[in-house]
């Protein structure tokens, strides 16, 4: 044996000190491989929509209701069923309405046993997949010894039934029922689910990206793979310039800029002096704000300087952007200087040889002769920005969750999970990119950019920082970005040329291809996963299922779950949004229907409707054992049983 190894042991050794406590926990170890596979729920492309987001995390995606009829079958009828669901999601919001119908005493404490033993039954069920020592850990600290004998308990057993009783009855007596009743509905959500991976894009048009970002740090075990809206925050947060200003046109685009000023404590006065000193009565409907005719949040006297401020950080936008172009002349964007291509005196552009006339002429900041220099006072506004950005507390905490959880791709359990595509030329091949004059493509490409992505934000050297900050845009921006995937990115033409022909974006090669079984095949290998039983789980794309679209590409060895959680692209889409379950018996793809309101879903009890557009069973139920956290266990196996082996052979002393 190595003289490694045996330090090793003798590491090993100080947590396990003799054979029974290493043959303990092999014991243990090996119980746990044959434990059925945790359930793993699989979102994306939330877009700031958080009622619909927090619903879906609620139910887990009808995960809750189906350990519900699981438990109770036919037993139950359909409206208690309904009811106690409800209660699993919302539970506060539904003890209290039901507090209110039961006034008389004693029917309110039978509700209480009766609702109490259901939810025992189902948190039963739900926790069954888990060790004892998982499911102790997991219980809240007030009610920890109480539900453990509640659920361990035997009420059906004469010994037992007067203690098991007892504990109910006391419980309600002092007046703790309703918070153990809500203990029991958060458990068994916990129980359900046991992992979550959100496939890019919490941020974007959606006006609480910050309440979901509260709520998944408080998630029990998340991962994220990063969107291009998420990078987009990243790199306004790490101090990239271009990406602060998209993301903040973005957010005037869609009303939200006020909500940058509550949630996140984001100055936003320093660009409206500028919009009002600048633009005012000079902003064509372009810059117009969209916000829904149902949108009451949103204040609509503020809609005049919201287009102005729109229009002024627009205008910063394209000279940061064309800052950064004309200092990476390698990354291919030469095509995206356009201020430079404006007839000032004519109010025309030309692109690819043909003439367009813009619909708004009025720009005073720029500089014919220099367009991409920012005036001072613009410049005072990018600084006083980026400032806020730097030294908003709750936003840099968001932003270090999404780089501590999160990743541009994850391989996790026989998935290869990411956000956008992979980069191909048209013959299929893996596109070769130029970071910093070195080559990458396939999987090398994804990790060098996500190299630089966290320097960008974490780097102490100004020069490694500086090109993380810079690339965090590229990885926005760029045709060879695999969150981006297109042509280019058209904002300039949407704004300023009416002929549609402009607007176009050419998506990459990945989406005419991905329906090809070789080609998914080949970026599996890439990312060190087998061609059989391995799944893609794509975001970012959108499926118009009103145009016959389906989110199973490719005899469903990749699936695409965007769909339309945004309430903007759910007139496009058709639904609102797909998510996955992957368990033990195989993957569940649904699809849901727009969200009204948590009041309406308590109130009247009605769910999200969803459908399961595929369900993909395995021939044997998968264990523990079948996933990475079983390959870890059978690692650990193998040494404690080299620790036995030593401790037998006399290598190793014992002690006691």
């Amino acid at each position: 044996m190595e003289n490694a190894d045996i330090k090793y042991l003798k590491v090993l050794a100080t947590q396990y000190p003799n054979i029974a406590a290493a043959a303990t926990e092999i014991v243990n170890l090996k119980a746990i491989l044959s434990l059925p596979k945790a359930t793993e729920h699989f979102i994306t492309d939330v877009h700031g929509e958080y009622e619909q987001f927090r619903h879906v995390m609620c139910n887990g995606s009808g995960a809750v209701q189906r350990k519900i009829e699981d438990e109770f079958g036919s037993s139950l009828g359909i409206p208690e069923k309904r009811t106690l669901a409800t209660l699993i999601y919302y539970p506060e919001l539904k003890i209290k309405q039901i507090e209110g119908k039961l006034t008389a005493r004693e029917n309110l404490e039978d509700w209480y046993k009766v609702t109490i033993f259901r939810l025992i039954r189902v948190c039963k069920n739900a926790s069954s997949k888990y060790t004892r020592s998982k499911v102790r850990k997991s219980l809240p600290k007030d009610f920890a010894y109480i539900i453990e004998e509640l659920m361990t308990g035997r009420p059906d057993v004469a010994d037992q039934e007067a203690y098991y009783n007892e504990i109910i009855n006391s419980v309600i007596h002092t007046g703790r029922a309703a918070q153990l009743i809500a203990d029991f509905c958060y458990l068994i959500r916990r129980f359900t689910v046991d992992h979550l991976h959100v496939v890019g894009d919490i941020f974007d048009r959606g006006p609480y990206p910050h309440l979901i970002m509260d709520d998944l740090m408080k998630h029990h075990s998340v991962d994220i793979q990063w969107g291009n809206h998420d990078i987009l925050w990243m790199g306004a947060a790490a101090g990239s310039v271009a990406c602060m200003c998209n993301m903040l046109r973005i957010s005037a685009r869609y009303g939200n800029l006020s909500i940058l000023e509550d949630a996140y404590g984001i100055n936003m006065i320093p660009l409206m002096r500028l919009a009002m000193d600048c633009y005012q009565g000079h902003t064509s409907k372009t810059f117009n704000v969209h916000v829904r005719d149902d949108d009451e949040e949103y204040d609509r006297d503020f809609a005049e300087l919201d287009a102005m401020m729109h229009k002024a950080i627009t205008i910063i936008q394209f000279k940061a952007e064309g800052q950064l172009i004309k200092e990476h002349p390698e990354w291919d964007m030469q095509e995206r200087l356009l201020l430079d291509k404006i007839d000032y005196e004519k109010g025309t552009i030309k692109l690819n040889g043909k003439e367009y006339t813009l619909n708004d002429t009025y720009f005073p900041t720029i500089d014919p002769k220099e367009p991409y220099k920012f005036t001072q006072q613009e410049e005072d506004v990018v600084e006083r920005l980026k400032n806020s950005f730097l030294g908003s507390e709750r936003l840099q905490r968001h932003i270090r969750f999404l780089y501590t959880k999160g990743s541009l791709y994850k391989v996790y359990n026989g998935n290869l999970l990411y956000h956008g595509c992979v980069p191909l030329n048209d013959d299929g091949s893996f596109m070769k990119v130029n970071i910093y004059g070195k080559t990458y493509s396939g999987k090398a490409l994804y990790d060098i950019l996500e190299h630089y992505a966290r320097k960008g934000y974490y780097s102490i050297d100004p020069v490694e920082k500086k090109r993380g900050e810079d690339i965090l845009w590229f990885i926005w921006k760029n045709k060879h970005s695999p969150v981006f995937g297109k042509e280019r990115m058209a904002t300039f033409e949407r704004y300023f040329i009416n002929e549609k022909e402009t607007h176009e974006e050419p998506k990459n090669a990945y989406y005419r291809l991905f329906e090809k079984e070789e080609i998914v095949d080949k970026i599996l290998k890439e990312f060190g996963l087998p061609v059989q039983g391995a799944h893609i789980i794509n975001g970012h794309i959108p499926v118009i299922v009103k145009k016959g679209e389906s989110p199973v590409k490719c005899g469903g060895k990749l699936l695409v779950i965007d769909g339309g959680f945004s309430k903007a692209y759910q007139q496009k889409t058709g639904i609102a949004g797909y998510t996955l379950i992957y368990n033990s018996y195989g993957l569940v793809l649904a699809a849901h229907e727009p969200f009204t309101s948590m009041e309406d879903t308590v109130l009247n009890e009605t769910c999200i409707h969803s459908h399961i557009v595929m369900e993909q069973n395995v021939v044997k139920r998968k264990t523990v054992n079948d996933t990475d956290t079983g390959k870890v266990l059978r690692e650990n196996i193998e040494e404690l049983e080299e620790l036995l082996e030593a401790y037998r052979s006399g290598m190793l002393v014992e002690k006691f």
